[in-house]
């Protein structure tokens, strides 16, 4: 079965603040907490990352996926999409970064993401998963571009 997860929230930066954060992915370690290892496996022409394998550990297990990244509707966009997995068969995702019309400093972002996991996981596990990862995606990503 596969979990979709979307969520948004207003932060206190400009677009071009928030898409760079999430652009540099081989330093996702300084502000997701669950993440133990990125390697970089390939890149564009402009230097950002397209590919990269992630090792990531919470609840007491251990996971490795890689991740297609796609910037063609940068930089109000970043999408990623699954290559392979440990225990994970989907994580196709995106942030999504809206300018505020009143307050060019303030930017609405907007994760969403679709995960399917090759093991079966009771709903209060899937639950507290799910809020680990929006607490990385918002609570971690807003502390990070506004510090």
């Amino acid at each position: 079965m596969i979990d979709k997860l979307k969520v948004s929230r207003v932060v206190n930066a400009d677009t071009e603040a928030c898409h760079a954060l999430v652009a540099n992915v081989e330093n996702y370690g300084s502000w997701v907490s669950d993440l133990r290892e990125v390697s970089v496996g390939a890149r564009d022409e402009q230097g950002r990352v397209t590919e990269a394998t992630f090792r990531v550990a919470a609840m007491g297990r251990s996971a490795t996926y890689s991740l297609l990244y796609d910037y063609s509707d940068s930089p109000t966009l970043i999408r990623w999409e699954l290559v392979s997995g440990d225990i994970i068969k989907r994580l196709d995702g995106s942030y999504r970064f809206e300018s505020l019309v009143d307050d060019a400093n303030q930017t609405e972002v907007t994760y969403e993401l679709a995960i399917e996991l090759a093991i079966p996981l009771p709903g209060f596990v899937k639950r507290r998963a799910e809020g680990r990862i929006a607490h990385a995606a918002l609570d971690d990503f807003q502390s990070k571009v506004e510090g």
